[in-house]
């Protein structure tokens, strides 16, 4: 299967050889481009190219150790053998990642998230929050970049939608399966009974593609402003910072009110509307891969109700997998490694096998 990846590593040594060309080199466009270029698959090539020189130093060790008499000599080859063999299986898990990556869609640098209420009023709003404070955490605990994009509040500090942006590596692969409906159950606030009520939301994970990837021509949007939402206050009732975005073609619309700029809210509109389109061009093209594999957890059908956050067990259920954890509190806290990565392997096994 690795034999995907041949193509980066040949197209690495011919840029490497052709930097050395002092044709090349007196070029400085095609140097440049050439850099470029090299930067974006030098990772991959530079480790198959190492996985590739492993595969040869254990097959000269295996060579002298069926040639070696001497019984200490023999042992002490068989042991850096097996050195090599653990450092060649580790980049092999490496090269497995990389071709993960590629068949599920998963090699973006960065998402943009989108929460909304559901079914339970104050108490789904209050929960949209505590799935954006969790997502949060765990964004700062891997030190990724965490940007608010928009986000409407409620009187209790809700929110009945919220967008935001992550940007880091690894972070569209962990978070790719967090859309869909995520349910909770627990005494809400405001209950003076002490009776479990059910509550809902919905997530959306839209991968941010490069500029170069989606073109937007300015005839196809109509932009609109208003009155910035949030905390309020005279400057946002009297200033028309708010921005509306609506695509023509496809009917999309997006709000951003969460800049006090309306030059802010309209480059943060544009980049949740170029998500958006993506994914939405992106539709077909993931339903025909869906269809062909046995795992059901990248659908990405928010309709779906996709867990269970039970704070009197201290339970959280991920319905697609059926695991189920114990530890709720550190969950919603931001512990999502487990979690994610559970969904992750699942999905990998479903691809790649055993390989």
């Amino acid at each position: 299967m690795f034999e995907k990846l041949q193509a980066d590593y040949r197209r690495f040594l011919e840029i490497e050889q052709a930097l050395l060309d002092p044709a090349v080199a007196a070029d400085s466009a095609r140097v440049t481009a050439l850099s470029r270029e090299r930067g974006k698959i030098a990772k991959t090539a530079t480790l198959y190219g190492r996985y590739l020189d492993l595969g040869k130093q254990i097959a000269e060790a295996e060579v002298l150790i069926d040639a070696e008499a001497d019984a200490a000599m023999r042992a002490y080859v068989e042991g850096e053998a097996a050195v090599l063999r653990d450092r060649r299986e580790a980049d092999a898990e490496q090269l497995r990642d990389i071709l993960y990556d590629r068949e599920s869609g998963a090699d973006h640098a960065a998402l943009i998230m989108e929460i909304r209420a559901g079914a339970g009023g104050d108490e789904a709003a209050l929960f949209a929050r505590d799935l954006y404070e969790m997502y949060r955490r765990f964004s700062d605990s891997m030190g990724w970049k965490f940007e608010l994009l928009d986000m409407e509040a409620t009187e209790l500090a809700g929110f009945r939608e919220v967008s935001f942006s992550v940007t880091g590596e690894g972070a569209f692969r962990l978070l790719q399966f967090e859309s869909g409906g995520h349910r909770v159950q627990r005494v809400p606030q405001t209950e003076t009974q002490g009776r479990i009520h059910t509550s809902a939301a919905t997530v959306a994970v839209l991968p941010e593609p490069e500029d170069v990837e989606i073109d937007i021509r300015n005839e196809d949007v109509r932009i609109d402003v208003m009155c910035s939402g949030g905390p309020g206050g005279q400057h946002q009732n009297k200033t028309e910072s708010g921005v509306r975005l609506t695509h023509l073609p496809t009917g999309i619309v997006v709000n951003c009110r969460d800049e006090r700029s309306q030059h802010k809210n309209k480059a943060k509109a544009f980049r949740v509307l170029r998500s958006r389109i993506y994914d939405l061009l992106q539709e077909r093209t993931r339903s025909q891969r869906d269809q062909a594999r046995r795992s059901l957890i990248g659908s990405g059908d928010r309709s779906q109700r996709i867990r269970t956050y039970n704070f009197p067990q201290n339970r959280v259920t991920d319905h697609r997998i059926g695991l189920t954890l114990y530890n709720l509190d550190q969950v919603i806290q931001g512990d999502l490694t487990g979690l994610l990565k559970a969904l992750v392997d699942h999905d990998r096994r479903e691809q790649l096998g055993d390989f």
